[in-house]
């Protein structure tokens, strides 16, 4: 199992960025998926989750209205579009992956947001 997450950077108050996740090693239509985030000194956290079908979605209250979730299945690849960012979305984005109580991280993809 692999997940390689992309679209991090620095960005300002107001702005948005797109974040993909490329996943391999696995049926990714299977699948439920996750965005986690962790920032410095935090537990890391959930974020969003989209079903296997992509008909479903949950979203952290605090990201609720601000991000979308999605995926691709043709192309194994994973989105978050962030909109409005805030300093406290400011951590590292994880993919993330749980099955038969084994839970499944990318390397994560730094996001930056300054006020």
């Amino acid at each position: 199992v692999q997940f390689v997450e992309s679209g991090g950077g620095l960005v300002q108050a107001g702005g948005s960025l797109r974040l993909s996740c490329a996943a391999s090693g696995f049926p990714f239509k299977e699948h439920d998926m996750a965005w986690y985030r962790q920032a410095p000194g935090s537990d890391r956290v959930f974020v969003a989750r989209i079903v296997w079908s992509g008909s479903r979605t949950e979203y952290h209250h605090s990201v609720e209205g601000r991000f979308t979730i999605s995926r691709d299945n043709a192309k194994n690849m994973m989105y978050l579009q962030m909109n409005s960012l805030r300093p406290e979305d400011t951590a590292v984005y994880y993919c993330h992956r749980w099955l038969a109580g084994i839970d499944d991280w990318g390397q994560g993809t730094q996001v930056t947001v300054s006020s």
